[in-house]
């Protein structure tokens, strides 16, 4: 199952976020996020939260369509992303992607990131995107392809992060090491149609990052 879990987040552009729902099978709104989804015209099948950044209308318009609403008190030890997450594997999501999990917050956006280790090792495989990010987590491997003016990054998340090797990039890693705190893998770019990546042990950030598209 593929879920989209959409958040409060920077959204700018409506038509690319748009493709992104294509082919899921669950959309969960997240508080504020509602004003996301209303102008992309896409009904959730929930919205969770504790709605203290979701106006009255976008509430009201999205009961109105019997939306399911889900709502937590404003003291707890979750944001509601993820209580959003945690809702999504509760209902069997193997596939997640994350929208609206960047922006101006650096403390939330750093902690949705975070919020892939503990998808990982549920066995979901997710991602954080938006119009000039895709950000992926691994403790294995990968395969991503190209796309016009992307760079690929590859950042420990782990400590160390043990046999990494790719294939289909400018600067290829055969059995490397990398460490913690070190910008060693940052803007590689794409020699191939498409790259793979993979670790022998720890926890790899691959992230495609885009200046334009």
């Amino acid at each position: 199952m593929k879920a989209i879990v959409v958040c409060s987040g920077s959204m700018h552009d409506t038509s690319w976020h748009k493709k992104i729902f294509n082919d899921c099978d669950i959309v969960i709104g997240v508080d504020g996020g509602a004003l996301h989804l209303r102008r992309l015209g896409i009904v959730p099948d929930i919205l969770i939260g504790d709605f203290d950044s979701i106006s009255n209308e976008d509430l009201e318009y999205f009961t109105n369509l019997n939306v399911k609403i889900q709502k937590y008190p404003t003291k707890k030890d979750m944001t509601d992303t993820e209580l959003a997450l945690e809702y999504a594997v509760e209902v069997g999501a193997k596939s997640l992607v994350m929208l609206g999990c960047l922006g101006t917050r650096l403390d939330h956006s750093l902690s949705n990131i975070f919020h892939l280790k503990k998808l990982l090792k549920k066995g979901v495989r997710a991602s954080i995107v938006d119009e000039h990010n895709e950000i992926f987590l691994i403790d294995d491997s990968i395969k991503i392809n190209r796309e016009n003016n992307t760079k690929v990054t590859l950042l420990a998340l782990s400590e160390t992060v043990e046999g990494v090797t790719t294939r289909g990039l400018c600067y290829g890693l055969n059995n490397e090491v990398m460490e913690l705190g070190s910008s060693w893998g940052v803007s590689n770019e794409f020699e191939d149609d498409s790259a793979e990546i993979s670790i022998s042990s720890g926890l790899l950030l691959v992230i495609k990052s885009r200046d334009s598209y």
